[in-house]
């Protein structure tokens, strides 16, 4: 981890007591990144999906209930931490409004949520040669700011 985000995060076990918890994973959201982080420190983005292949493609880890994350902007600097607090893996298609609604992005409709996750997701996996479809797994995780 990087020096700033070692001591952002050291700060912040610190403050809140958190003995043997060890780092979380530091990440930003794929698609601009200084906007999303902006709206999980205000509090608006609560949940975030993903390509469940995506993980298995980047031999990453999926995510689990319970673990801290360090939110970072565009620049990798840590802006805030969460805390998931639930992961579900589901077709797309079966993504409900009230997801789409706590990811908090444009107007919060389903239609808007779903036009900007359909080009994100059609681009992400053809960069692994595969194809997005409706069918297609993702992880739902909805998290809560921490600090």
């Amino acid at each position: 981890m990087e020096t700033k985000i070692k001591q952002f995060w050291d700060d912040f076990a610190a403050e809140h007591g958190l003995v043997n918890v060890s780092e979380p994973e530091a990440w930003s959201f794929g698609t601009d990144a200084d906007t999303l982080a902006q709206l999980v420190k205000q509090g608006i983005k609560t949940a975030t999906t993903s390509g469940f292949e995506l993980y298995a493609f980047d031999n990453d880890p999926l995510p689990k209930v319970g673990e801290y994350n360090i939110i970072l902007d565009s620049q990798n600097e840590p802006v805030c931490v969460t805390k998931t607090k639930v992961v579900e893996v589901l077709p797309f298609k079966y993504i409900s409004a009230e997801h789409a609604y706590h990811e908090g992005e444009g107007d919060r409709s389903y239609d808007y949520w779903h036009q900007v996750h359909v080009d994100f997701f059609t681009k992400e996996y053809a960069s692994y040669n595969a194809t997005f479809t409706p069918e297609s797994k993702c992880v739902c995780e909805a998290f809560e700011l921490v600090e």
